[in-house]
C-alpha cells in the first residue's frame, strides 16, 4: 500500500464536506495521493541494430502507431533479437510516447485493446507502464490520458531538439488515488463513453464508404448512358484563380481571406490568417454556395481539394491565389460540387510539379478535361443522394464531437473528484471486488 499523503482539514471552511486538503487541491478524504512509482512500473522499450531487423522477426510496436488512445498495426519494424518478458507486448498494456519533436506529443498514451500477433515489443522511444495492484489498468490509462498528469514537467529538451520524458521525474509525479471500487466506477463511466464514440466512429467509416461506392456506381460505373453528354468542364463552368497581395496589404482591419488550409472536408473552416485592404473584384469575392479547389500543394493527393461554402460568417470575405473558384455555368451547383470529389475528375493529370517541389493545378487541362453531364433532373436526382449521406455524415460528425467533449469534461471533473460516480456504481464494484 503507498504512503498517504494530504492533511485532512473536516472543518476548514473553503471546503465541501468530506474533502480534505492535499498537495493536488482538494480531494475526497478517502483519495489519496501517491506517486505514480508507487503504484505502477514504467519499462522503456528495446533498441536494435539494422543487422538484427527482419521481415520474419517480431512485429515492434513504435511512436506512430500511437494515436487517439488506441494501438494500429501498420508496422514498420520486425526484429530478430531476444526479447526479455519485461519487453513483451500483451493485451491490455499501456504505452506512453517517450520522445518527440514536439511537446505536445510527449506523454501521447495508447492502450493495446487487441494484439493481432502471437507475439510483440514495442521500441525504445515508448515506456509500457504496468499497474500494481493498488490501481486499475483502466483508471491508470484514463489518468494518464488527462490534464492531471504534467508531461511538461518531467520532459527534458535535448541537444538534437527533441522533448525526451524523464522516467526518474514521472515515477515521481503525484497522482490522485481513490480506493480501488472507486476507480474501476471512475473507468466504466469513461469507456462507457469511449465505446460510444467509437461506436459513432464506425457509423461514420461506413457512411463515407457507401458515399465513395455510390459515387463510382453514379458517376464512373460503366458506359456513360446514351442520353448523356460528355463535355469539357470548361464549358459548362468558369474556373476563377484566387487573390494575391503583398505583406503591405495585410490588416487586421481588412477583408477576411479563405486560403488553402480553410478548405477540408468537403467544408469551409474560419480560422481566418489574413485580411488585407485592397481593391477585390467582384470575381474572386467569396459567396455562399461558392465551390473552392485547392491548385497547390506539396502533396499530389491534396490537389483538387474541394470544398464548398455552406454559409458565410462575413459580411465580405475573398479567396487565396493558390485556390480555384468553380462557377457553375450550365451545370447543377451540387452535382458539380460531387462529381469534382468523385473519381471522374483526375487532378494529378491536369497538375505539374514546379521548381519548388509543389503540384500546380494547370487550369486550362482542367477546362479541357472530359466529364459525363446527365440531364438536369437526373444530375438534381444524384446531387439529392449523395446529398442525403453528406447530412447523415455531418449528423453523425456532430454526434462524436459532442461525445469528445462530454468525454473531456468527464475525465476533468472526475479526475479531479469535482464529480462524483454514483455510491450506487461505487458499491456495484465493491460487491464484484468481495466476490
Amino acid at each position: 500500500m503507498p504512503e498517504e499523503r494530504g492533511v485532512s482539514t473536516r472543518n476548514a471552511p473553503d471546503l465541501p464536506e468530506g474533502f480534505k486538503t492535499t498537495e493536488l487541491g482538494p480531494l475526497p478524504e478517502e483519495w489519496q495521493v501517491v506517486r505514480l512509482g508507487e503504484v505502477a512500473t514504467l519499462i522503456r522499450g528495446i533498441s536494435w541494430g539494422k543487422r538484427e531487423q527482419s521481415t520474419n522477426g517480431v512485429p515492434v510496436i513504435a511512436i506512430p502507431n500511437i494515436h487517439n488512445g488506441r494501438v494500429s498495426f501498420d508496422i514498420r519494424y520486425k526484429v530478430d533479437k531476444k526479447i526479455s518478458e519485461a519487453k513483451r507486448l500483451r493485451e491490455d498494456d499501456i504505452l506512453l510516447v517517450g520522445s518527440s519533436g514536439s511537446l505536445h506529443n510527449v506523454g501521447r498514451t495508447a492502450i493495446v485493446r487487441e494484439l493481432p500477433f502471437k507475439q510483440a515489443t514495442f521500441a525504445s522511444f515508448l515506456i509500457k507502464i504496468v499497474p500494481m495492484d493498488d490501481i486499475d489498468r483502466d483508471y491508470l490509462f484514463h489518468l494518464l490520458s488527462s490534464q492531471v498528469v504534467d508531461f511538461d514537467l518531467c520532459s527534458k529538451r535535448a541537444a538534437d531538439g527533441k522533448y525526451n520524458l524523464q522516467v526518474r521525474a514521472l515515477k515521481e509525479h503525484l497522482i490522485p488515488l481513490p480506493p480501488l471500487p472507486e476507480q474501476r466506477a471512475i473507468a466504466h463511466v469513461l469507456r462507457t463513453v469511449q465505446r460510444a464514440k467509437e461506436a459513432t466512429e464506425r457509423v461514420i467509416a461506413a457512411l463515407k464508404e457507401l458515399k465513395k461506392s455510390l459515387m463510382k456506381h453514379l458517376f464512373t460505373y460503366g458506359p456513360v448512358p446514351e442520353h448523356w453528354n460528355v463535355v469539357q468542364l470548361g464549358e459548362v463552368v468558369q474556373l476563377v484563380r484566387g487573390i494575391s497581395w503583398s505583406k503591405r496589404d495585410e490588416s487586421l482591419a481588412g477583408v477576411p481571406v479563405i486560403a488553402i488550409p480553410n478548405v477540408r472536408d468537403g467544408r469551409i473552416t474560419f480560422d481566418i490568417r489574413y485580411h488585407i485592404t485592397k481593391h477585390i473584384s467582384e470575381a474572386k469575392r467569396l459567396r455562399e454556395g461558392d465551390i473552392l479547389l485547392v491548385g497547390s500543394s506539396g502533396s499530389i493527393h491534396n490537389v483538387g481539394r474541394v470544398s464548398i461554402v455552406r454559409f458565410l460568417p462575413f459580411k465580405e470575405a475573398a479567396f487565396a491565389s493558390f485556390l480555384i473558384k468553380v462557377i457553375p455555368v450550365q451545370v447543377e451547383r451540387l452535382f458539380l460540387f460531387f462529381l469534382l470529389q468523385s473519381p471522374v475528375v483526375d487532378f494529378a493529370a491536369c497538375s505539374k510539379r514546379a521548381a519548388d517541389g509543389k503540384y500546380n493545378l494547370q487550369v486550362k487541362q482542367l477546362a479541357s478535361h472530359l466529364i459525363p453531364l446527365p440531364p438536369l433532373s437526373e444530375q438534381k436526382e444524384i446531387a439529392r443522394i449523395l446529398q442525403t449521406v453528406d447530412r447523415k455524415i455531418e449528423a453523425e460528425e456532430a454526434r462524436k464531437e459532442a461525445l469528445d467533449d462530454l468525454f473531456r469534461s468527464l475525465l476533468h471533473y472526475l479526475m479531479t473528484a469535482k464529480m462524483r460516480v454514483s455510491k450506487e456504481l461505487v458499491d456495484r464494484f465493491e460487491k464484484e471486488e468481495g466476490l
